[in-house]
């Protein structure tokens, strides 16, 4: 395959540095853009506030002149402290419409009053009443905001005063309704002429939101005709946010004054006006510093850097060619000069080792061949105690090592596990992330977690640091040898070859999941399948069916379907070998392109054992070893191999009669399984008593005499020593122990 012409330095550094130029040009442009858009809706915001400011002085000097003007005229009517009583107060109050009349005499007291309860009231004994006294003080007139009465908090006023010449002073309060009424009056259309810059406005709304002065005509509507909604829990007065108003994206910003609100309103795009202008102005000036630094880099690393590196680079291509006679000379500078050297340092070094390298490369990659298929099973039968399945697996490399693997190991007593996987790839990288796939697969299975989550954590752990891409296929599955159960996951990789109740074989279709290490994040959907005795299933790698003869013609998934029918009957060893034998035929002399692993599984099941269900008791010792025994004549097993079992059940169901049931007697059951090609016994102990591990008693100390050793645990000793087997659980509240003697 023609390998693609690469880009030379000088264009690549071209393209990386009008890449950084570019992303130069855009941070300044995007800090421009940020910086100028704060300052813009910064003078947006000191404008409105500045604007509401002034409408907010404008309501209060309204409402205070409005109110001052009364008092004064009341005043006018007041010719003596002497000669007015709190009668003569109301009079006026009804008269000028006010809601609260107070004389107040020279000493802060209130001498006359409209409001019976503040007579002889110290204003000084208030903090909002006391602000008056400054019209004792010189001030001829003063005025508050709306606000609650010292005398009494749940009263709101506006008051005014003014000073009486024969002394003291005139006090005059508003209720809410003429308060309201007299400002109404002065704001209704008085923001009509008032702009917040060019096409802002201001709008004076009463406390129910109701419209006063608008700059388009909509007294006394709801603020919302307008496009605003104003919650005040939401958002705070003198805070600038964002609204459409009349249909134009506005900011805005409101005040609460003397029971009113003064809203400001300016465009966006009115305030971001002196913005873009700023931004485009400076935009076309970096734009044109920018394109001539550019320029000027480029050229000066090309003269200095670039122009050297093609004269270096010429040289090594003759030496990469295979003229190490070549001899690179470019000495402009001193770093040049010194490369130069170093790289015909390096060639003459080169020329000693390669030689010695040639002859090393083919002793490591035989001992990397070595380690490979140390790391596969190789050991067959691989458990000769078992009857309950056949399995046989071989790999053929295309290479000294190879990408192909198989394994299978047994998760627990009735569990299985097997796989096949074909990494991408061949030779070393290929046979390195094997050892790593096939490390990380088995950890997994043994560490008890479902088969589909096998495959999920082993695809993340394969992807990390997955420099070199590489993935690979897999087919594996976890069979129940006892019901035969079977549970199984396919990574991309071939269909299997299965062979059910004694038909002919046939491929295992099912929905394939990604390779692995292809990608993170992927979710493997588990399959299942029920096995009866007698069913195989052959996994393989597509160099079976994809090796080719020296016609080019392939061997085929039908010719590996019609070769494993012909020899259906055989064992897994058996078939495995007869499918090598026919691929090797039909090859041929071509060479072979592809690694080669067969896989081979049979499962038979496990037959039935014999139970006795009797109670725990001493007395029944006799009982189990006469059932025992009788098995175990009828099976041709020897005298001494029944002597060390009977030996083994007086010391078992003796504990189990003894210890297992301390408040009474409780039942137990014993179960027997024999074969006979090899003889293997197995015998199992089962009660629901107190849960108790004797494999985990101390060993006895046998070099001291029978005074000197402490009690227990030396006929536990003995059945370890004497059994092939000894395994226990305890599962379903029930103690489980198993005793295994081949003979």
């Amino acid at each position: 395959m023609k390998e693609t012409p690469r880009q030379g330095i000088a264009r690549s550094y071209q393209k990386w540095l009008a890449l950084l130029v570019l992303l130069c040009f855009m941070a300044a442009t995007v800090f421009l853009w940020v910086t100028q858009t704060q300052l813009s809706e910064k003078s947006a915001v000191d404008l409105m506030r500045l604007n509401i400011s002034d409408v907010r002085q404008d309501i209060s000097d309204a409402s205070d002149e409005n109110l001052l003007t009364l008092t004064h005229q009341i005043a006018a009517e007041v010719t003596s402290l002497a000669t007015v009583n709190s009668s003569m107060l109301k009079v006026l109050s009804y008269r000028f419409d006010v809601a609260e009349i107070n004389l107040i005499d020279e000493t802060g007291i209130i001498i006359a009053t409209t409001h019976d309860d503040f007579l002889n009231y110290d204003m000084a004994s208030g903090t909002q009443s006391a602000e008056f006294l400054v019209l004792l003080d010189g001030e001829t007139e003063f005025a508050q905001s709306y606000q609650p009465t010292s005398h009494d908090p749940t009263l709101y006023r506006k008051y005014g005063g003014v000073a009486l010449e024969s002394g003291g002073f005139l006090q005059v309060g508003y209720d809410f309704q003429r308060y309201r009424r007299d400002v109404n009056s002065v704001l209704r259309g008085v923001t009509r002429n008032r702009h917040v810059g060019e096409g802002g406005c201001i709008i004076i709304a009463d406390s129910n939101w109701n419209i006063v002065s608008d700059r388009h005509g909509n007294e006394w509507e709801q603020l919302s005709i307008t496009g605003l909604q104003i919650d005040p829990a939401l958002t705070p007065p003198n805070h600038c946010f964002q609204s459409t108003v009349y249909g134009v994206d506005s900011y805005c910003m409101y005040i609460e004054a003397e029971g009113y609100y003064a809203v400001a309103v300016m465009p966006q795009h009115e305030a971001v006006l002196s913005r873009n202008v700023s931004v485009g102005t400076t935009l076309l000036v970096e734009l044109v510093v920018f394109a001539a630094l550019f320029v000027l880099v480029y050229i000066l690393t090309k003269r200095l850097i670039v122009n050297n590196l093609e004269k270096i680079n010429g040289s090594l291509s003759q030496i990469s060619s295979g003229n190490l006679e070549a001899v690179v000379d470019v000495r402009t500078h001193r770093e040049f000069s010194t490369l130069s050297d170093d790289i015909n340092a390096t060639v003459d070094t080169l020329k000693r080792y390669i030689s010695d390298a040639e002859a090393r490369i083919d002793a490591e990659l035989e001992f990397a061949r070595t380690i490979q298929y140390s790391s596969l099973p190789s050991v067959f039968p691989p458990f000769p105690s078992r009857r309950d399945f056949d399995i046989w697996a071989g790999m053929y490399t295309a290479k000294e090592v190879g990408g192909d693997f198989y394994d299978f190991y047994l998760l627990n007593e009735e569990t299985l596990a097997f796989l096949v996987a074909d990494v991408s790839g061949k030779g070393i990288p290929a046979a390195m992330f094997m050892m790593s796939a096939k490390s990380v697969l088995k950890s997994l299975a043994e560490s008890g977690m479902p088969i589909e989550e096998v495959f999920i954590q082993a695809n993340e752990k394969l992807c990390e640091g997955n420099d070199t891409g590489m993935f690979l296929t897999a087919w594996m599955g976890f069979l129940n040898t006892t019901t035969g159960h079977l549970r199984f996951v396919n990574a991309g990789h071939n269909p299997p070859v299965i062979r059910r109740n004694n038909e002919d074989f046939t491929y295992l279709k099912s929905r394939s999941g990604l390779p692995l290490a292809g990608m993170e994040g992927v979710r493997y959907r588990p399959h299942e399948l029920q096995l009866a005795p007698g069913d195989t299933i052959f996994l393989y790698t597509d160099g079976v069916t994809e090796s080719s003869n020296i016609q080019e013609a392939f061997y085929g998934e039908g010719r590996l379907l019609d070769v494993l029918n012909e020899n259906a009957c055989s064992g897994a060893e058996a078939l495995c070998g007869a499918v090598k034998t026919d691929l090797d035929a039909f090859v041929g002399d071509a060479e072979q392109f592809d690694d080669i692993t067969l896989l081979s599984v049979t499962f038979h099941g496990k037959p039935a054992p014999l139970e006795l269900v009797l109670d725990a008791t001493v007395e029944n010792i006799e009982t189990v070893t006469d059932f025992v025994t009788a098995q175990l004549e009828e099976a041709g097993c020897p005298m001494r191999v029944q002597m060390q079992l009977c030996v083994a059940i007086d010391e078992l169901f003796g504990n189990i009669a003894r210890y297992a049931y301390p408040n009474g007697i409780g039942q137990a059951t014993v179960q027997l399984l024999l074969s006979k090609n090899p003889g293997m016994a197995e015998i199992t102990f089962i009660d629901q008593g107190i849960p108790f591990n004797p494999l985990t008693l101390a060993e006895p100390d046998t070099t001291l005499s029978a005074e000197e050793r402490s009690i227990g645990g030396l006929g536990i000793h003995l059945v370890k020593k004497t059994m092939d087997d000894v395994i226990y659980v305890y599962r379903e509240d029930r103690n489980i122990l198993t005793i295994r003697k081949r003979f």
